[in-house]
């Protein structure tokens, strides 16, 4: 399994893979902010490849200098396999080469189920955004 940066060509593998793993309302608000974050910075977006299946993604994204994971999904059958793990120390990485103030995990109704990872990774409570602050990348963005 390899991590990397997300690749315009990745499009259809992580779209397929986020329609398999999230609830329907989850997967359109993740579209909405994975559209907006590949807009501003793609080194945010990761993958997990394995030979030339996308097993995995997470989204990250910087606000108020503050490192922020925003959503991460495994394909079922990888699952509890260390590819999670894997991917919240790669964008951790990424994090602080950005030189970020904090890391926080956000916190939404559709995210608590994989709160038990971000912890076996080193997180606690006290690195969980349950904050009413929305994240430029969700936020409505008005015209």
């Amino acid at each position: 399994m390899h991590v990397r940066s997300f690749q315009l060509g990745d499009t259809s593998l992580v779209t397929s893979l986020l329609q398999d793993v999230l609830s329907e309302t989850c997967y359109e608000e993740t579209m909405e902010a994975f559209a907006r974050q590949l807009s501003w910075d793609t080194e945010l977006v990761l993958v997990a490849q394995e030979e030339s299946e996308i097993v995995g993604m997470i989204i990250g994204t910087i606000d108020n200098n503050n490192g922020y994971y925003y959503r991460i999904a495994v394909a079922t059958e990888y699952q509890r396999k260390g590819i999670g793990k894997a991917l919240i120390e790669a964008m951790k990485m990424r994090f602080l080469q950005r030189k970020v103030n904090k890391i926080m995990v956000t916190v939404d109704v559709h995210n608590e189920v994989v709160l038990p990872v971000y912890e076996s990774a080193g997180y606690s409570t006290s690195d969980f955004s349950r904050a009413a602050h929305r994240l430029s990348i969700v936020k409505k963005v008005s015209v």
